[in-house]
């Protein structure tokens, strides 16, 4: 059975396993199979002067920091696909997909015209000495917008197939245009941000080629209020998530010298990919839920996922204390060691509460578990407020993230495990 084919409703427990186990290990194998190209775009980008290498990496945190407003997207495309089960809810889902694409052009030109107007604010703050650095990360955040939506149909039919060559083509578009733009034409961040472009454009039109039937299917009118009802704690919750995951590193950028951000950057690649590398499990658990929760029907997905990331996840941490060097000796040189290998184990066990408050927000979400949304985000402010006034030193701001990252993970713990009877759930389809 290929790995797109959706399941059917009367599987099996061992089949239900199997399916689990078989969709996550190809979703894994592609995660690596991207990981490895981005892995390798440092490889290359490392050859920038460290300043420039250091704003390169901060500015791949502001695309994320940029997409917030569309993570929701993602999961509420995961959930309206994989919950459309008749003709009329395809129907209804086209229609959000036209709207939506549509919505996110105009948010971005907004957003656009508030980096012009305050451009100098910006250039400042960051340090940035090419304007065109700026303006390529504008660019980047049209496709971050719509990134998501592509991936969260994908995500909902369960076309795990594209899903991962999505992410694949994304990696290796990146790393083509990375080596074009910094080892053959020279350039610093404004053509490593260019590369980021090319890479995402690339996984866009491929994943967008595999859901143009609901580009063209007839649509039906839809509930916006209800649709934005569901959006908005969606992009609050899994937004706090992607907070928490990249704010340390615009911080760094703003306080800390800019050759000092380099240093800090190489640690900090190795500390998010362990969220990265487990984010594939959420990516098969989510609609499993979604379609559990619609059906009526319990699922050991969340299970399976988190036990398999508090392995993997300590695994990693483990290594990363044994061995800090290893994973900076792949990429960068000499240069990075003496100042990054000290952060790697640091900067390993405090993600580690973010790696698993990852895949429990993905399950709350999915369960429509909003009651836990205003609280992520009051951990969200308390960080950010905290990151403001104390960052003395890196371990300062690592310790920081760890701090809080546990406070999240314990608030993610209690709304997951709390009575349903409790949470303020809504409805899933």
């Amino acid at each position: 059975m290929p790995v797109e084919t959706i399941e059917s409703t009367r599987m099996t427990e061992p089949s239900h396993k199997s399916t689990f186990f078989r969709q996550s290990g190809w979703m894994m194998v592609t995660a690596v199979g991207g990981g490895v190209f981005m892995y390798a775009v440092h490889a290359v980008a490392k050859f920038m002067p460290k300043a420039e290498y250091g704003l390169f990496t901060t500015l791949l945190q502001v695309v994320t920091l940029m997409g917030i407003p569309a993570v929701g997207l993602q999961s509420v495309f995961a959930q309206q696909a994989a919950a459309a089960l008749n003709e009329t809810q395809e129907r209804q889902l086209a229609g959000v997909l036209r709207g939506v694409l549509r919505a996110t052009f105009v948010i971005w030109l907004m957003m656009a015209g508030v980096v012009f107007l305050f451009r100098r604010q910006f250039l400042d703050s960051l340090k940035i000495e090419n304007p065109a650095a700026l303006w390529m990360t504008v660019l980047i955040g049209l496709a971050a917008l719509w990134f998501p939506v592509v991936m969260g149909m994908l995500q909902g039919r369960q076309n795990f197939l594209w899903l991962g060559w999505t992410a694949i083509l994304n990696g290796v578009g990146r790393f083509v245009a990375v080596v074009a733009a910094v080892s053959l034409l020279g350039g610093y961040a404004a053509g490593a941000m260019t590369a980021v472009f090319a890479g995402l454009t690339t996984a866009i039109v491929a994943g967008g080629w595999h859901i143009r039937d609901h580009l063209r299917k007839q649509a039906v009118p839809f509930a916006w209020r209800d649709w934005l009802a569901r959006v908005i704690p969606l992009t609050l919750g899994l937004g706090a998530a992607q907070f928490m995951l990249s704010a340390d590193m615009i911080f760094v950028r703003r306080f800390f010298g800019e050759r000092e951000t380099a240093y800090y950057a190489a640690a900090g690649m190795i500390g998010r990919a362990l969220v990265f590398f487990t984010q594939p499990l959420t990516a098969v658990m989510f609609p499993k839920l979604v379609q559990s929760a619609a059906r009526a029907q319990k699922t050991d997905a969340l299970a399976q996922a988190l036990g398999i990331t508090i392995l993997l996840g300590g695994l990693a941490a483990v290594g990363c204390t044994v061995l800090p060097s290893l994973p900076l000796r792949v990429v960068y040189d000499k240069s990075f060691l003496a100042a990054a290998t000290p952060l790697v184990p640091w900067f390993a066990w405090c993600m580690l509460p973010l790696t698993l408050s990852n895949v429990l927000v993905n399950s709350l979400m999915a369960r429509s578990r909003f009651a836990a949304v205003p609280w992520l985000v009051a951990v969200v402010a308390g960080y950010g407020v905290a990151l403001y006034y104390y960052h003395a030193t890196f371990l300062t701001v690592i310790r920081t993230l760890g701090v809080f990252g546990l406070i999240f993970l314990g608030v993610c713990l209690v709304f997951s495990w709390r009575p349903k009877g409790k949470t303020n759930e809504g409805n899933v389809d």
